[in-house]
């Protein structure tokens, strides 16, 4: 009999069709990712080139980009987020923005939220189903919060979810694990961005890496 952990996830491969897959890069913003920002998360910059490569792939087999843009209006009488975070990302300020270093396009989709799913009050599923999406690959920061909320409610609402784990950082390498471990065991595939990439190209499916489905964490 199968523990309650157990999972399938490592049995399964997932094969990418770029024009029903669509590329959710999760709160790369100013606040969460220059040192001057509201929020920084130390070391997020090391995820750029891998996030890059992920972009250029996906604008080049035709995949769908998204941008996920956490955006808070000043002046509520109370934001929820802000009765456990600091407020961070305010609508008009510099800390909503993509940092410069990821390659965003001006015609890119972008999907602006105010919790930490991306799914949450906002068009984001609508926008996929018009699109015919059925697969999402969802990375970004931070792994722990809003990736994983918003790989949760992708689940919910019946996507397939890839998520590469090097194309993410969490609040802590404990986080990280443990996050990366639900997603695998529960809510899809976790891998890495080297076999997103191929997938996307065609030449071979995106499998599953064990070593997130261990509970040795």
């Amino acid at each position: 009999m199968d523990s309650f952990s157990a999972s399938r996830a490592g049995q399964v491969t997932q094969v990418i069709e770029p024009r029903s897959t669509a590329l959710l890069i999760v709160d790369m913003l100013w606040d969460f990712c220059d040192p001057a920002g509201a929020m920084p998360l130390p070391g997020a910059e090391r995820l750029y080139p891998v996030q890059n490569a992920l972009v250029t792939a996906s604008r080049e087999t035709g995949a769908m980009i998204g941008w996920v843009v956490d955006a808070h209006r000043p002046g509520l009488k109370r934001d929820r987020e802000f009765l456990k975070r600091a407020p961070h990302c305010l609508e008009g300020t510099p800390g909503v923005d993509v940092v410069p270093q990821l390659d965003k396009h001006a015609d890119d989709l972008v999907f602006h939220k105010r919790r930490y799913s991306a799914f949450f009050g906002t068009d984001l599923d609508l926008t996929l189903r018009d699109n015919l999406i059925d697969t999402v690959i969802v990375f970004g920061v931070v792994t722990n919060i809003c990736v994983r909320s918003t790989v949760h409610d992708a689940f919910f609402n019946g996507y397939r979810v890839i998520v590469p784990h090097d194309a993410c950082a969490a609040t802590g390498p404990r986080e990280q694990a443990s996050s990366l471990y639900d997603i695998a065991t529960h809510f899809g595939t976790v891998t890495d961005a080297a076999r997103v990439i191929q997938a996307l190209r065609g030449r071979s499916a995106v499998e599953a890496m064990p070593e997130f489905e261990t509970t040795d964490i």
